[in-house]
């Protein structure tokens, strides 16, 4: 096995460039300075008002229709003048465009998750069984970290790659559907499930690798020993996360009789000691999944211990944008004079 060991390049790393623009004031103080805005409306209404002459007659009949639209566009050069003044004072207060780029490198985790199909995995201590409980559980783990690689690996037995390692998370989660127990030789080769984990690992260049390792039983078949798996996991610097499934005592487990399928009571055997060698040789942890909360907290803090490394270096440049204001305020401003001295000059 150790001589079939197959070189896989897995290095996880993605570079992004995130770019954004905000909007912001040197002199935002010179901004309360539009408060007078309003003011100058009602002092030219006040003043429009002031400068009517007053006359009463009986009747306005042969004076015409009223206002014609000269008179009512002659307001328009108080409106250019408001505008030209609003348009200074934010000026003044320097508008600005802050540019800014970020770099970001992400440096994901390499995980295989070893999942034991044998037989006794259809206990239905957790719901609906203990291997559809993992399912579960795992690819909901999965849609967790977008940012890493994850493979598959099933072990009875006998071991298999189910997927190597990939960022396609759907065809992980896909994969993880189509198992069922019986699929390979029954049985429980725990070192060679975790052998062929490590084979999927082993030349990663990723920040950390990382097996999670489920089972409920004691190693009986394959042709390594888990303790020699695990000083190879060591030596390649694999953390192995190890987990035992199925509650204490006995669980209830189905069995085909002549009247069908019955549930008969069954005892629990899972080799916790050889789990927690295992993840303390590899600086992993052993857990115990009595029930699906259980499991589901297992995967949390797994989820916890184990976090993608992301670097980011930013970028920022700022650009004065006050001149559009400027410029526009020069000509509403030119252009109230210029009305005002032709088109609605006044006789003296």
């Amino acid at each position: 096995m150790k001589r079939n060991l197959i070189r896989e390049a897995a290095k996880t790393k993605e570079r992004r460039q995130v770019m954004f623009s905000q909007f912001e004031f040197a002199n935002p103080g010179y901004l309360y300075l539009l408060l007078i805005i309003p003011l100058l409306g009602v002092w030219y209404w006040y003043k429009y008002l002031r400068d009517q002459a007053d006359i009463q007659v009986s009747t306005t009949q042969s004076f015409g229709s009223g206002k014609t639209l000269k008179q009512y566009l002659y307001f328009s050069l108080y409106l250019l003048r408001m505008v030209a003044i609003a348009l200074m004072i934010v000026a003044l207060s320097r508008p600005q465009s802050t540019s800014s780029r970020q770099d970001v490198t992400i440096e994901g985790i390499d995980i295989v998750m070893a999942l034991d199909v044998s037989g006794s995995m259809l206990a239905m201590d957790l719901k609906p069984d203990r291997l559809e409980a993992a399912k579960e559980v795992a690819s909901e783990f999965i849609s967790s970290r977008p940012n890493d690689r994850f493979g598959l690996v099933i072990f009875s037995g006998e071991t298999f790659t189910q997927a190597p390692l990939t960022t396609d998370h759907s065809v992980i989660k896909n994969l993880f559907k189509d198992i069922k127990s019986g699929m390979i030789e029954d049985g429980t080769a725990i070192g060679d499930g975790l052998a062929t984990s490590i084979n999927r690992l082993k030349d990663s260049k990723a920040v950390s690798k990382v097996i999670i390792l489920l089972t409920d039983g004691v190693n009986n078949m394959g042709s390594i020993d888990p303790l020699s798996s695990a000083e190879i996991a060591k030596l390649y610097g694999v953390r192995v996360y190890t987990i035992g499934i199925g509650t204490e005592g006995t669980a209830p487990y189905p069995v085909q009789t002549p009247f069908g399928i019955q549930t008969q009571y069954v005892e629990v055997k899972i080799d916790e000691a050889l789990l927690q060698q295992v993840a303390e040789m590899t600086d992993g942890r052993y857990f115990r999944a009595t029930s699906n909360r259980k499991l589901r907290e297992i995967y949390d803090e797994i989820d916890k211990l184990e976090k993608s490394k992301i670097d980011v270096t930013e970028f920022k440049k700022k650009k004065e944008e006050f001149f559009p204001f400027a410029l526009w305020a020069l000509i509403f401003i030119t252009l109230e004079v210029l009305l005002r001295n032709s088109i609605f000059r006044s006789s003296p």
